[in-house]
């Protein structure tokens, strides 16, 4: 990889965060109705081929933020549909996530056994 990707990475990624921040502080949205909101605009960016060309010219900083994780989504069912008809649109977005999927249950239970949590009051 070159040394100019890691602006462009920087760049998207941290627009993408910033955007999720401003809606948070300014708006009465909640975390999870921001996370299905990016979830959301990363499905159909990628279903309407929007999202692919910015995954090209910027990579992690388009594929990791939660937009990305929807473009995946996206992306799966797509080729799962090709490969598999009608019934690719329902198994083709977890095929293709799995791993993430697989990784945030493990990585949360491991972290949910090590953590001492306090009730906050």
């Amino acid at each position: 990889m070159e040394f100019a990707m890691f602006p462009k990475v920087f760049l998207v990624g941290g627009l993408l965060c910033a955007l999720g921040q401003l809606l948070l502080s300014l708006t009465r949205l909640t975390t999870a109705r921001i996370l299905v909101i990016f979830v959301t605009a990363g499905v159909v960016l990628g279903a309407l081929g929007v999202y692919a060309p910015l995954v090209e010219w910027a990579g992690a900083g388009a594929t990791v933020p939660l937009t990305g994780f929807g473009y995946a989504l996206s992306q799966g069912a797509k080729k799962a549909v090709q490969e598999h008809g009608l019934l690719g649109a329902f198994t083709g977005g977890i095929t293709a996530t799995a791993a993430g999927i697989a990784a945030a249950i493990i990585f949360g239970y491991l972290f949910a056994l090590l953590a001492r949590p306090k009730t906050k009051m």
